[in-house]
């Protein structure tokens, strides 16, 4: 499996550095949680690992080669983008906005059995597959944003980017998201970064964490180190406690930082 690297990133929005020197190297079979506060730079940082965004200074790169400079068709078979706002206009069956997640494939023809295939186990595997046929514009927010993952498993990308894939989601979907990631890091050896605000979900599904602040990276490491006391409080400005309940860590906010 391919290794997905971030070298010296900078982007700049106006007067304002959205990332500063940003350097990470994303391994295969993990999950990897990138967390910060409002604007801290993490949907950029997202966008510039999937091609999407050219960073002002530094590179991305897939096996290195330059993310960007991979054809367009050929970015998108090996990298799977989930946006955290994606808008959903049409109204057709959800099958069909799955079935979208092979275009890096087959273009504009239609679906071949190979495809249809995919779908099929992208759906199973989001549990929508009962949501086939339904108008994606009458369904829920929680069940459309279960279809856009589909949709982007259904590319069966090398891998998946996932910018608040929880968010919308109800507790019980919440933990099925977390386990679906989790599998595709640990039983398929695909790599799975994505983005959270819930701390304590981040100290659960993910291998590896990435704290960011300011546009600067402040943390990475296995959850109980990137998510230190003295991390979140400079992070943050809370005071936290790291402690494990019966289900897993969870990450109790005390309050205001002193």
């Amino acid at each position: 499996m391919s290794v997905l690297s971030a070298k010296g990133l900078h982007v700049r929005l106006g007067a304002r550095d959205v990332l500063n020197g940003v350097e990470a190297d994303f391994a295969p079979g993990q999950v990897t949680a990138i967390l910060g506060p409002n604007g801290a730079g993490k949907s950029t940082l997202l966008a510039c690992l999937a091609g999407l965004r050219r960073p002002d200074a530094g590179s991305v790169r897939l096996d290195g080669a330059a993310v960007r400079a991979l054809a367009p068709r050929v970015r998108a078979r090996r990298i799977g983008l989930l946006p955290q706002t994606p808008e959903v206009a049409w109204p057709v069956s959800a099958r069909t906005v799955v079935g979208l997640g092979r275009i890096p494939y087959n273009g504009s023809r239609g679906l071949t059995s190979e495809d249809v295939a995919a779908v099929a186990r992208a759906m199973d595997a989001a549990g929508v597959a009962e949501l086939a046929e339904r108008d994606v514009t009458t369904l829920s927010g929680g069940e459309r944003g279960r279809v856009l993952i589909a949709r982007a498993l259904a590319g069966e990308p090398e891998w998946l980017l996932a910018d608040e894939p929880l968010a919308g989601l109800d507790p019980g979907h919440q933990l099925d998201v977390a386990a679906l990631f989790r599998d595709l890091a640990v039983g398929s050896g695909r790599g799975v970064v994505v983005t959270l605000h819930d701390l304590s979900m981040a100290a659960r599904m993910a291998d590896r964490i990435l704290v960011l602040a300011d546009g600067a990276l402040l943390a990475d490491g296995p959850p109980r180190e990137a998510l230190a006391p003295a991390v979140l409080a400079q992070a943050y400005g809370v005071e936290a406690r790291f402690t494990q309940g019966d289900a897993g860590p969870l990450i109790e906010i005390v309050g205001r930082g002193r």
